[in-house]
């Protein structure tokens, strides 16, 4: 969603970025929430708060009947914290909070070598459509689709560097409402805080398109420690 957006901001939204420190959060296990998706792979990104910019991504695999955590690292939200997904709007620097699937992975680097999910490299003419009177809205468009416009979407390689590598979050994706929002991914760390999106170290990410595999039907549930968005009812 829009990462390139932050490099333009003005000086006070520069000053929000930071204006929430890190707080190191201790990632709940998969078995306390009220619904992992259904597959034996979750990856969590948890905030402190709503306000929060930063917080923890973990991801765990189910063993013998058992979750495990395989990896955390650092994780960033959007530049104006978290909010509840069913109430999100597009623009609002917001990452919307739930339970979603992945549906393919991106990059405008190759794939790692061992990646097992659906992997689609992104090429000068691959744009992802955030215009909300387009049919393709928040679908990938290559070239372009003709009712799309390019000033309200997004040229993926003009982000080299958080789209090295990205997945695509199942956020209001199967039947897209317009005007909710698009573009949301888990996508390499930017300068700062996302427009929406979660991101993560590009270390982080190669690991993550390693150990994913579309057999165990990953998902990513994203919310906070506690309140109405805690991560632990979704």
């Amino acid at each position: 969603m829009r990462p390139g957006v932050l490099a333009l901001a003005s000086a006070s939204l520069l000053l929000l970025l930071g204006a929430v420190p890190a707080r190191a959060v201790e990632p709940p296990a998969p078995s306390s929430l009220s619904d992992t998706g259904g597959g034996s792979q979750l990856i969590l990104a948890q905030a402190p708060r709503t306000n929060s910019t930063t917080g923890t991504l973990s991801w765990w695999e189910r063993r013998n009947g058992s979750w495990v955590k395989v990896g955390s690292t650092v994780a960033r939200f959007g530049a104006k914290g978290l909010v509840e997904g069913r109430a999100r709007k597009q623009g609002s620097y917001t990452t919307p909070t739930g339970l979603y699937d992945l549906p393919f992975a991106f990059g405008i680097k190759a794939a790692p070598g061992g990646t097992k999910v659906k992997y689609r490299r992104v090429h000068g003419s691959s744009w992802w459509c955030e215009d909300i009177r387009s049919r393709v809205y928040n679908r990938w468009s290559e070239p372009l689709a003709g009712d799309c416009r390019a000033s309200e979407s997004e040229r993926l390689i003009s982000y080299a560097t958080q789209y090295a590598y990205g997945i695509v979050v199942g956020y209001n994706y199967a039947k897209p409402v317009k005007g909710r929002g698009a573009g949301i991914f888990l996508h390499v760390n930017g300068r700062g805080a996302t427009a929406g999106c979660v991101s993560v170290s590009v270390d982080a990410m190669r690991r993550i398109l390693l150990w994913v595999a579309p057999g165990r039907a990953p998902h990513i549930a994203i919310g906070t420690v506690s309140g109405v968005t805690a991560i632990t009812r979704y």
